[in-house]
This record gives structure tokens, sequence and C-alpha cells, in this order.
């Protein structure tokens, strides 16, 4: 097994390819499309830079593994999956962020709110098998009710990819006040992660490092029990409830939250171009937000 990170400066987001090098192949995570909200411009610059890494290692894809619907990047997953092919993959309780913001968005009847954007959907236990190596599903809602870990063992080791449900030890963990997010389900959910074993490598969705640090795509189970600031060992469940709650009031809305959700619910996908050949975003007024 190998993991190569490639770190998204703008969003500050990691995407990761997952490796059976003997079988040369590979599952990519959390792909990025680049995004202008200043202009509205897209690019696949950075996506690019992943597509030739895995060309140039000759490795079929076989996953595009999002592990929820973002709400800081727009997904590059439909660039990705266009010019190397790959099944896309999202967690079954998806469908639950879909009607949320189908109502936010007040998309039509056209707009599917069944998961159908998606090749597979996985649930609590489901595995995929990726050469040698098998993905296990992990439900972590809390965040959003539909976040997704995804464990990767092979006979060498097990590493897990852990999506916004924490970050470095130094950062701490996910903010839980988007609509269907919950503190006291985010605790449960990062108990179970915390209770992998010590040795467990988590590779990070993102990472915001602390000043003089620099970016690391990685931590480890016994790291964040440690030292995460807002769950290491000793802090219990109304604690963590009470600094999440609190911290999450003070927290400005995503930068990108109005272009990313609309698009990652939709598979990454763009909405269609009306007549005049362009496609529109919408901006829900007075909604999200305090």
């Amino acid at each position: 097994m190998q993991v190569h990170s490639f770190l998204h400066s703008d969003t500050e987001t990691y995407t990761h390819v997952l490796a059976d090098v003997q079988q040369q192949l590979c599952a990519v995570i959390d792909p990025v499309l680049d995004f202008d909200p200043k202009s509205g411009r897209t690019s696949t610059a950075d996506i690019d830079e992943v597509i030739a890494f895995v060309r140039g290692q000759n490795w079929q894809l076989v996953y595009i593994i999002e592990t929820h619907a973002h709400a800081d990047h727009l997904s590059g997953a439909i660039h990705l999956q266009e010019t190397l092919g790959g099944e896309l993959v999202m967690g079954r309780h998806i469908t639950q962020v879909q009607k949320i913001f189908k109502q936010i968005f007040n998309f039509d009847t056209s707009f599917r709110t069944d998961a159908s954007q998606f090749d597979i959907l996985t649930d609590e236990g489901d595995s995929l098998a990726l050469g040698a190596i098998t993905i296990t599903a992990m439900h972590v809602p809390g965040h959003t009710p539909a976040d997704m870990a995804y464990i990767a063992t092979d006979d060498e080791k097990t590493v897990v990819f852990v999506g916004d449900t924490m970050f470095a030890p130094d950062v701490g963990t996910a903010r839980c006040d988007f609509p269907g997010g919950d503190a006291k389900t985010l605790y449960q959910s990062i108990k179970r992660l915390l209770a992998l074993n010590d040795d467990t490598v988590m590779y990070l969705c993102h990472d915001y490092p602390s000043q003089g640090r620099k970016h690391c795509p990685t931590t480890t189970v016994a790291a964040q029990k440690l030292g995460n600031i807002h769950v290491k060992n000793g802090i219990n469940e109304a604690e963590f409830v009470e600094m999440r709650e609190r911290r999450d009031a003070t927290l400005d809305m995503p930068r990108l939250i109005i272009p990313s959700v609309q698009v990652n619910i939709d598979a990454g996908n763009l909405p269609e171009p009306e007549a005049n050949g362009t496609r529109y975003l919408k901006v829900p007024i007075n909604v999200l937000g305090q």
C-alpha cells in the first residue's frame, strides 16, 4: 500500500491517492476543482497534477471516493472520471444532505435526492476491494449526516481517511453548525475513530497549521488521543459539545459554501447550461449563517 497526498493550497484541502502498487490499481480520495469566486471561473490545474501523477505511475483508477459533500471546495470528481475513469463513491446518507439543500436552494423536481448521481453508495461496514487492499466504510456523522471515514488495510498496515471529522491535533475537530450537523453525534463518531489502534495513520482532508508549522497530511490515533485540543483523552461528551457549539457560533460560513454544496450534492456536476450556453449557480439570500 502506498498513499500520496496533494495539497490544494487555496482551500488547504488534501487529495489522497491510495494505491496497490503491485497490481497497479488506485483510488483518489476527495479531488478538488479550482474555483475563483470573484470571477466564477473553474480550472482543473490542481487535479490535473494528480491525473499526471497517476498516469506517470501507469496505475488504473478504480474508485473516486468522496468522504462527504464538502462545503469549502468544489469536487473535481467529474473531470477526474472523464479523464481516467473509475467509479464515484459516496456515503449512502448523502440523500439526507441532498434533501436538506434541495430545499435551501429551491431546486426544481429534476434534482434527484436518491443519490443516483453516484456510482457506488457505502454504508457502515461496507467494503471495497482495491487489489490486495480492503477499504472499509465507517459512518461518522456529526459534521454532516453523511460523513464517512474509509479504513484501508492490507497485509502490511492500516490507515484511515477521516474526511473533515478530525483535523491535526493542534487544529481540533470539524464544525457542526451546518444544516443536519450535531456536536453530540460528532463526539460519538470521533470516539469510534479513536478506538482504532494507536499506530493507525490518519489521512486528513484539511490542514490549517498553527503558526510555525508546515502543512501535513497525516497524524496518528495516538497523537490525537494525546493532544487533540478538542477531544484528547479526558475530555467528556458534555465538555466537547459545550465547546463545539460555543465555538461554532463564532465562525463565519466557509468562503465557498454556496457554490460548493450545490455542486457537490450533485456528484460534482456543474448546472446544465441555460439557453445562452452559460451555466449558473444560485445564491440563497439570508438563509445560511447567523
